[in-house]
């Protein structure tokens, strides 16, 4: 009989689309809880599987005092969830600092209701290996822990093969996102997950230069085989109706022995889009703008301004918008948008 009450975790291990969520502003820069509830309404009826709060979309700054914003963040989220959103939605908590800012902030999350804490290294990036595992088991023991390989280039920390044994063996792990933006380190990963025979930890794609691939990649290594399941992304920010749809498209291909040569093109196309989006030829510094800026062509958010006056579109993106939404319509959902829109927005 099949389950009528699936639990987060049975979400998480099957493979939901987890977009990372940006905060919302208006014009004078301050945050918006009407239309941070737009927004949330938003993925929920597109068929988002979770959330993520408090993460780098969200903005760092949001810890900084004269925002004070952390804590009121993620507590509106997730009572907005309790009304929105079923029981096995995941609720994810972005987690950074080293281990005291890190163990206050897995408190607060732990406290507001989230099932577990993306785990930012960044702030341990010159810790040795060791220390960097002890860290992670303090973490650990307040909340589950999603482990996250950030790609080095953009603050992440080389995590060798070894450290993702150590980190296996660590209880309380529930998932790793992969986003080093590398086939040789993704690899290090999922064979240390192989490895330790650890079934619990999910694998989730931050990968966003190959998204597609890596949930079509049945990795098969010593006669295991395992899949990313999902993603974890701020790519699945915008345009959610249709990440949904094409991760439940790629759910079902990989129950076939062979996969339609289209899914290449696909996965090029997707990763030409996040380029844009995220800003990669400009060092990733229009990102969240370029998110947002989707969002707000779309009525969901006001503006794309973020707290950093300085956080602003690079020149020639909204151009480049323009021509991704031209050259790809498939990965748009502005017509769902539309008709549920009324419903979503502030009263």
């Amino acid at each position: 009989m099949a389950n009528t009450n699936p639990t987060w975790k049975q979400s998480l291990d099957d493979g939901v689309a987890i977009p990372a969520m940006p905060l919302v502003l208006i014009d004078d820069a301050t945050w918006s809880r009407q239309y941070q509830r737009t927004l949330l309404h938003y993925y929920v009826d597109s068929g988002a599987g979770g959330i993520a709060a408090g993460v780098h979309t969200t903005q760092f700054a949001i810890r900084e005092p004269k925002h004070n914003l952390y804590k009121p963040v993620l507590e509106f989220v997730s009572q907005t969830l309790d009304e929105l959103a079923p029981d096995n939605f995941v609720r994810v908590a972005g987690i950074c600092g080293k281990t005291q800012q890190a163990t206050s902030e897995a408190q607060t999350a732990a406290n507001a209701g989230y099932h577990a804490g993306l785990l930012s290294l960044t702030a341990m990036k010159d810790e040795a290996e060791d220390a960097i595992v002890a860290h992670v088991r303090e973490v650990a023991s307040i909340i589950p822990v999603f482990g996250f390989y950030l790609q080095p280039t953009i603050g992440g920390c080389l995590l060798p093969y070894s450290f993702w044994q150590k980190f296996c063996l660590i209880e309380n792990i529930t998932a790793i996102k992969v986003a080093p933006f590398n086939r040789y380190h993704t690899w290090d990963v999922v064979r240390a997950v192989m490895e330790s025979g650890r079934e619990d930890i999910a694998l989730y794609t931050g990968n966003d230069d190959n998204i597609i691939n890596d949930l079509l990649t049945p990795f098969t290594y010593q006669g295991q085989t395992r899949y990313i399941v999902g993603g974890l992304l701020g790519q699945w920010a915008v345009w959610t109706k249709a990440a949904v749809e094409m991760l439940n498209a790629i759910k079902s291909a990989r129950k076939h022995e062979k996969l339609p040569i289209d899914w290449l093109s696909k996965n090029m196309a997707l990763t030409d889009a996040n380029a844009i989006l995220f800003d990669a030829a400009h060092d990733f510094h229009g990102c969240i703008p370029g998110l947002l800026e989707v969002l707000r062509r779309q009525g969901l958010v006001p503006t794309n301004r973020c707290l950093d006056p300085n956080e602003i579109l690079s020149p020639g993106q909204a151009q480049e918008i323009d021509r991704i939404y031209q050259a790809y319509p498939d990965l748009t959902d502005d017509a769902f948008v539309r008709k549920n829109l009324p419903k979503w927005l502030p009263n």
